[in-house]
């Protein structure tokens, strides 16, 4: 067993653990998040090889308009597979979605506390529990939804409060309701570290899309009129954005769960629970009783 390194962060150090963590482990958290994006990738090919184009062979199609119509394309070969291939498509994202997610919590935590993991070890974790997670995840959207319906602040203040809902559901057993709340709970007067987080996520999501991805996207738009080539580049572009939220988005979820620990070390005393009771203390969250959904 490493030795744990267990105590109060500030955003800085939460940051830096993130980017250490992930660079001594890149393989890991790549195979992780790579594994079920194939599945994405070979989907978003089929849809970019049935659809027909913007406009059709030899239409002629402003420039203005082309590039707008590559961005919609996708949607476009996603509608050709009719109603069935829209299920398949909602199916295979979220699968793919959970198991990253779930898988990189997971390993996140065995080494953040100094135990040994791989990438089926983390990945096979998670067959218990595409469920329950799943419920986290719709129930968190709908709160934000609905505090964004309100206006745009509460959604994004209420995204930072739930940001660890995710590791508390999974490395406490905790159904989608307790998950929320008690994310509420840990993050109260924690909020600015969260919305920090999601900040530097947002800009690394978008740097590397303009990198991968946009640069292909706009060479198929030059080839409107051209199908063979006008698939082949809108392909390199559906690559290229597989490949950037291969790179970028396990980084959200190492912070979130380092951001977790962080919050039950200064609130629970959890390096005290853990030089206790090393196996019991991961799952033994703290009791409270003022909640957002309660």
């Amino acid at each position: 067993m490493a030795a744990v390194d267990l105590r109060p962060l500030s955003l800085g150090e939460i940051l830096d653990r993130t980017f250490t963590l992930y660079r001594r482990n890149f393989l890991l958290f790549l195979g992780i998040a790579a594994i079920p994006n194939l599945l994405v990738l070979a989907l978003n090919l089929v849809q970019v090889f049935m659809s027909e184009g913007p406009k059709g062979v030899g239409h002629t199609v402003p420039r203005s308009e082309q590039f707008q119509s590559t961005l919609g394309s996708s949607s476009g070969g996603l509608l050709a597979l009719g109603i069935v291939g829209v299920l398949v498509a909602v199916v295979v994202y979220f699968v793919a979605y959970l198991f990253a997610q779930g898988g990189t919590v997971y390993a996140v935590s065995d080494l953040y506390l100094g135990q040994p993991t791989s990438i089926g070890t983390s990945l096979k974790r998670m067959r218990g529990e595409l469920g329950s997670l799943l419920g986290v995840i719709m129930l968190n959207g709908l709160a934000m939804m609905a505090a964004t319906l309100a206006f745009i602040i509460p959604g994004i203040y209420l995204a930072c409060r739930l940001l660890p809902c995710i590791p508390a559901a999974l490395l406490e057993n905790l159904g989608p309701r307790a998950s929320l709340e008690r994310s509420f709970r840990l993050t109260k007067g924690f909020a600015g570290r969260a919305f920090g987080i999601y900040v530097l996520y947002f800009i690394l999501l978008y740097a590397s899309m303009m990198l991968f991805m946009m640069p292909f996207a706009f060479v198929a738009g030059l080839y409107a009129k051209n199908p063979v080539l006008y698939h082949f580049w809108l392909a390199l572009a559906q690559v290229g954005d597989v490949i950037a939220s291969i790179l970028i988005s396990p980084i959200l979820t190492i912070a979130t769960a380092v951001f977790y620990y962080d919050l039950r070390v200064r609130k629970e005393a959890f390096d005290l629970q853990y030089m206790m009771n090393p196996a019991g203390a991961v799952s033994a969250g703290a009791p409270g009783v003022p909640t957002l959904l309660s």
